[in-house]
């Protein structure tokens, strides 16, 4: 069940973001850092669309699948799965390992944080209650 639609929206445009890029986009610089920054900003807004989870956790969440994900590229786990033919898995999972991948995740991860205390700190003329639930 969903928990806040602030973040399930985002992920649902993130989502189709990912599948535009994914299918429509074949450059150099969009589609292998662009999409894999877009990744874990959509893994965030998912986990907080379906949990009511501290903002730091979720990150660190969305960031954790996301390296687990390239590690498999690493291991070649699609191979080892005898599922490297199928498009659509080797779409979600990747097919090779990159350490600017890496960054690119870690990159996003770094966002959501500095967002995400922006968006926790008191502004004027609003008083500084937070809401538990966010």
């Amino acid at each position: 069940m969903i928990k806040s639609y602030r973040y399930f929206t985002p992920a649902l445009l993130l989502f189709l973001l990912e599948a535009i890029i994914a299918w429509y986009v074949h450059d150099n610089i969009i589609r292998p850092y662009g999409g894999d920054f877009l990744a874990v900003l959509f893994l965030y807004c998912l986990i907080k669309s379906f949990f009511y989870i501290p903002p730091f956790k979720a990150a660190l969440l969305a960031l954790l699948v996301a390296y687990a994900i390239e590690i498999s590229q690493y291991f070649h786990l699609t191979t080892l799965l005898g599922v490297q033919n199928s498009k659509t898995i080797t779409l979600l999972l990747g097919s090779s390992f990159s350490w600017m991948d890496i960054l690119c995740y870690t990159s996003a991860f770094v966002l959501i944080i500095i967002i995400e205390q922006f968006r926790s700190q008191p502004t004027a003329g609003r008083p500084g209650i937070r809401n538990p639930k966010k």
